[in-house]
C-alpha cells in the first residue's frame, strides 16, 4: 500500500521582534524559543516525543551564532532519530523544502513521525548588513549586487509591467493590503492586526515605485514547527489532520531575472509547479477552497493567484479590490494575513503558510476559518518565481 503523508500537529511563535543585538545584556536564545515552539506541536499532535524519527530544519539566518543548529537543537532536547536529522536551504521556499524532505522520510518508509521546523532570526541585525547580505544571496554578485538591485526592486518592475498590460490601478494593488490585513487581525500570531484602509495604503511613502510601504514585508522573527505522520498513524490519533495529496515543483533554470526576453510576469515556474501539484492529486485550480501564497508583495499575491490558475491573467488585482479574494469571497487568499501583515521571515515563512493550512483544513481556525474549508494549496518561491514548488492539502475531520 502506498504511504500518504498527513500534517498532525503544528506551532508558531507570534510573528515581531525577537532577536535581541550583540549589545543587549539579555539575549534572546534561539534555542530555547524553539523548544516551546516544538514541545507545543507535539502536544498539539498528541504524539510522544519518542515517537519522533526524523527531523528537518530550516538553515538559520547567518545571524545566528549557534553554527550545526539542527544537531546542537537535538542534543539540547535529547531527541534522538532513526531517520534522518538535516538543515535545507532554498531561499523563500527553504521552509517548504523542509516539508518535503520531511514527506519524503515517511514516503521513503524511515519514519512514521516526523518535524519540520526552523527560526528566523534577523530584526536586531543593522538593515545595511541585512540588506548586502540580501542582495548577494538574491543577485548575480557579478552583476546585480553592485548596482543594488533588490528583490522588491524586481518586484515593483513586475507592478510597472503588470500596470501597464492589463490596466490595473494602483488601488486595485492596494487593495490586497487592505484585504490581508483584514485577515491578520484575527490571527493571533500576526505581525500586523491594526486595520487598515485603501487611503493609508496610497498616502505611505513609496518604497519602490509604484509599491509603497504597505505593499512590501516588513522585517520579523519567527519560528514554527510542524509533525508529519503516515496517515496509518494519523488515523490511530482519532483526530482531524491535513493529507497531503500531491506536489509540483519546477526550476526554469534562471536565477532571478532571466537575460533572455521573456514574459517577466508570467510566473511560469508557477505555473507548471501547479500544473504538476493538480495533476498529481487528481484535482483542478477551481476546486480549491483557498490558498496560502507565498507573495512577498501585492503584486506577487497578484501574479501568483493567476499563475497557478485561481483567477484568470489580467484579474487578480481586480478580484482583491472586488472582495472576492478576502474571507466569505469565490477563492479566499492568504487568510493568514500574507507576508505583508502576518509577516514574513523569509526563512520560515513557508512553515508559516503550512500552519496556517493546518489550522484552517482541521476546522481550528477560530474567527478566520474558511466556510467547509476541504481542499487548499500552498506555494513556495525562489527570487522572481523563477522557481516554485506547490503543495495540495485535503482536510480528513
Amino acid at each position: 500500500m502506498t504511504k500518504r503523508v498527513a500534517i498532525i500537529g503544528a506551532s508558531a511563535l507570534p510573528v515581531g521582534k525577537l532577536q535581541t543585538s550583540k549589545e543587549d545584556s539579555l539575549q534572546v536564545l534561539e534555542h530555547e524559543l524553539m523548544v516551546k515552539v516544538l514541545r507545543d506541536a507535539v502536544k498539539d499532535a498528541g504524539v510522544d516525543r519518542d515517537d519522533i524519527q526524523s527531523a528537518v530544519f530550516t538553515v538559520p539566518r547567518p545571524y545566528t551564532q549557534q553554527a550545526y543548529f539542527h544537531t546542537f537543537l537535538t542534543s539540547h532536547l535529547r531527541l534522538k532519530y532513526t531517520g534522518v536529522a538535516m538543515e535545507v536551504m532554498g531561499n523563500g521556499m527553504t521552509g517548504a523544502l523542509a516539508f518535503d524532505q520531511a514527506a519524503n522520510q515517511i514516503l521513503l518508509g524511515q519514519a512514521d513521525v516526523a518535524l519540520c521546523l526552523g527560526i528566523n532570526m534577523e530584526s536586531a541585525t543593522p538593515s545595511y548588513e541585512h540588506m548586502m547580505d540580501s542582495m548577494r544571496r538574491t543577485g548575480d554578485v557579478d552583476f546585480h549586487t553592485p548596482g543594488g538591485f533588490t528583490p522588491i526592486s524586481w518586484y515593483a518592475m513586475d507592478a510597472m509591467r503588470y500596470m501597464h498590460e492589463f490596466g490595473a490601478t494602483r488601488a486595485e494593488l492596494g487593495a490586497v493590503a487592505v484585504k490581508n490585513r483584514g485577515h491578520a487581525k484575527l490571527n493571533p500570531i500576526a505581525q500586523y492586526r491594526k486595520p487598515l484602509t485603501l487611503s493609508e495604503v496610497l498616502e505611505q511613502r513609496p518604497i519602490v515605485e509604484p509599491l509603497g510601504l504597505y505593499d512590501v514585508p516588513p522585517r520579523g522573527d519567527g519560528a514554527a514547527c510542524l509533525v508529519l505522520a503516515s496517515e496509518e498513524v494519523a488515523k490511530s490519533l482519532g483526530k482531524p489532520y491535513a493529507l497531503l495529496k500531491g506536489r509540483g515543483f519546477y526550476h526554469e533554470g534562471v536565477h532571478q531575472i532571466d537575460d533572455v526576453p521573456g514574459d517577466m510576469i508570467a510566473f511560469d515556474a508557477a505555473r507548471t509547479a501547479a500544473q504538476a501539484a493538480y495533476s498529481s492529486s487528481g484535482i483542478q485550480a477551481s476546486d480549491l477552497d483557498f490558498a496560502e501564497l507565498y507573495a512577498p508583495c501585492t503584486i506577487v499575491e497578484v501574479l501568483v493567484s493567476e499563475a497557478i490558475g485561481l483567477l484568470p491573467r489580467g484579474h487578480g488585482a481586480k478580484a482583491a479590490a472586488e472582495g472576492r479574494t478576502c474571507l466569505g469571497g469565490d477563492i479566499p487568499i492568504s487568510t493568514s494575513g500574507g507576508l505583508t501583515s502576518r509577516g514574513h521571515p523569509a526563512l520560515v515563512t513557508s512553515l508559516y503558510n503550512l500552519v496556517e493550512v493546518a489550522e484552517q483544513l482541521r476546522g481550528i481556525a477560530g474567527e478566520r476559518q474558511v466556510r467547509d474549508a476541504r481542499l487548499a494549496a500552498t506555494t513556495g518561491e525562489l527570487g522572481n518565481y523563477n522557481a516554485a514548488i506547490v503543495h495540495v492539502f485535503e482536510g480528513v475531520r
